[in-house]
């Protein structure tokens, strides 16, 4: 009798501790086995101290941008064109190319001072050669200006020969200059082309625009003797119309210069990607670890295929 209470009490311990060790078996297969000592603590305060380790970019300073031009730090290339285009010298000091500074506020200052002596004189005497040397000496002082932005663009010094930002400020500056800054010098004419259009059909309309508005204005006076053909309603119609139809041109046009950087940008990107004409799929047998080795405890590898895709 007791040998069977005893043989009765073992079966049953055997039937509860099976699936326990079942349990414990999948828990083991499925869920990652900490090593000794670590608590669920521990994991949050990694989290957090990863949080915490994030790296934060620091904000661009006035001190770090004059800094730059005294050669303690470095300085992005478009941030060079930014402070180029509001204090004209800057980029060629940060350049070192020092020279050229008094250079650039030289030709400026004298351009400017003769346009300003050539207005004088064109108020005074009304002769229009005065007014039309006044517009090209101003119009001197622009181009060195200009010439002073892009020359700080081009003398940027960079590891690359093709720096994405500085096809993107050529495009800015002048367009279709990206694209041969990038040797995609058949892009040029089409990017000329869609401008050239849009400047037509801006021209075009705002003088229909232009004629409209003033038969619309004329026939809208008390007792005006306007004898046109079209009514004052079909005159409001075609001014709204030809302005409607000069803004669209306006918008297109900015499209395409838009379009024109983002191109230049594009594409210089991808020439820093290598491109090959091997194009090849190869199979190799191959042996594949345990992801985890350090815990994956009498677990062989597994055998399989290994596929390498060139491009």
């Amino acid at each position: 009798m007791k040998g069977l209470i005893v043989r009765r009490v073992l079966i049953i311990i055997l039937i509860i501790s099976f699936p326990l060790s079942l349990k414990a078996q999948f828990n083991n297969t499925f869920n990652p086995v900490n090593p000794p000592g670590y608590t669920n603590k521990q994991d949050q305060k990694k989290k957090e101290g990863d949080e915490e380790m994030l790296p934060v970019k620091p904000k661009y300073t006035f001190k770090r941008y004059f800094n730059s031009l005294m050669g303690r730090d470095s300085m992005k290339i478009d941030k060079m064109w930014l402070g180029s285009l509001i204090v004209p010298g800057t980029a060629q000091i940060y350049n070192r190319d020092y020279w050229k500074v008094p250079v650039i506020y030289g030709g400026i200052g004298g351009f400017m001072y003769a346009g300003y002596k050539s207005n004088m004189k064109y108020h005074e005497t009304g002769d229009s050669k005065y007014k039309t040397s006044r517009d090209l000496y101003y119009a001197g002082a622009m181009l060195t200006y200009w010439a002073s932005v892009m020359d700080g663009l081009h003398n940027y010094k960079y590891y690359k020969d093709v720096l994405p930002a500085r096809a993107s400020l050529y495009s800015a500056m002048l367009p279709g200059l990206g694209q041969a800054y990038n040797g995609d010098y058949w892009k040029i004419p089409i990017f000329y082309g869609g401008l050239i259009t849009c400047g037509y059909f801006i021209y075009e309309n705002q003088s229909e625009y232009n004629r409209f508005k003033k038969l619309y204005i004329w026939a809208s006076e008390e007792n005006s003797d306007y004898d046109g053909s079209y009514s004052v309603t079909s005159l409001k119609w075609y001014k709204d119309t030809y302005r409607r139809y000069r803004d669209y041109s306006i918008l297109s046009g900015a499209l395409v210069y838009i379009l024109n950087i983002v191109d230049a940008n594009v594409f210089a990107h991808l020439r820093n990607f290598e491109i090959s004409d091997d194009l090849s799929l190869n199979v190799d047998p191959a042996m594949i670890p345990a992801l985890n080795p350090t815990f994956a405890v009498n677990v062989p590898a597994t055998y399989g295929v290994k596929l390498k895709l060139n491009f």
